[in-house]
């Protein structure tokens, strides 16, 4: 995969008033933090962000932040989305090392179909949809899938049972409960059909003799 490189500026100023005026000309506020460095304020390009977050790797995409001419490996730690529109509003990024792991979180996919849960009348329900882990930034991968093709009614998928790639260790719980079965809810339209007191079907022309011969007994009467 081609090398990331985003460049991000520290001459930006600081407050909400700056940061408009940089959203207005395109622009993200931001940090840059972490490996004992100080935090630094940096501003990087709207549409360039969304180029290096559109990558298979999402989040997790190893980029070269370009800090005013002097290149650091980094991750975004941190988006934060304007509550109606969906754009950047600032975002954190945090130095890394090549060779030390970080915690992450991998986005989560269930492949395979559970034919075991599907003729017992059930569905698999997702519990979780990620993941966190430990790699080393250029063993980060893109997702983690998990197989439920083996799955019966009753059964839970833990974090624990997800095959990690190479250089991969699983960073939470490894009883974390990512997928398991319930009964599947069917719901019916109102049509009219009644039902007796012990839950069986009334049949609509007995109820209509039943009840023409309630009322001729009446008459007789």
């Amino acid at each position: 995969m081609a090398e990331l490189i985003l460049k991000a500026d520290t001459k930006r100023g600081r407050g909400t008033r700056s940061s408009r005026r940089l959203r207005r000309d395109g622009q993200v506020p931001g940090v840059v933090y972490g490996l004992g460095g100080d935090s630094v304020p940096v501003a990087v390009n709207a549409r360039e962000l969304r180029t290096v977050l559109h990558t298979e790797a999402g989040l997790n995409a190893l980029l070269t932040l370009d800090v005013n001419g002097d290149h650091q490996l980094g991750l975004v730690k941190e988006l934060q989305y304007h509550p109606v529109r969906s754009e950047v509003m600032h975002v954190d990024f945090i130095r890394v090392d090549a060779d030390v792991a970080v915690e992450v979180e991998v986005r989560l996919v269930l492949v395979g179909e559970a034919l075991g849960v599907t003729y017992e009348g059930g569905v698999v329900d997702q519990a979780a949809f990620v993941v966190r882990v430990l790699a080393k930034p250029a063993f980060i991968p893109n997702e983690l899938t998990i197989d439920i093709s083996e799955m019966t009614m009753g059964d839970t998928l833990r974090a624990g049972d997800i095959l990690l790639p190479e250089g991969v260790e699983l960073a939470g719980d490894p009883e974390e409960p990512l997928a398991s079965t319930s009964t599947a809810v069917i719901e019916v339209e109102e049509s009219g059909v009644e039902l007796d007191a012990e839950g069986e079907l009334l049949d609509a022309g007995t109820e209509g003799e039943a009840e023409e011969g309630a009322s001729s007994e009446e008459s007789a009467e």
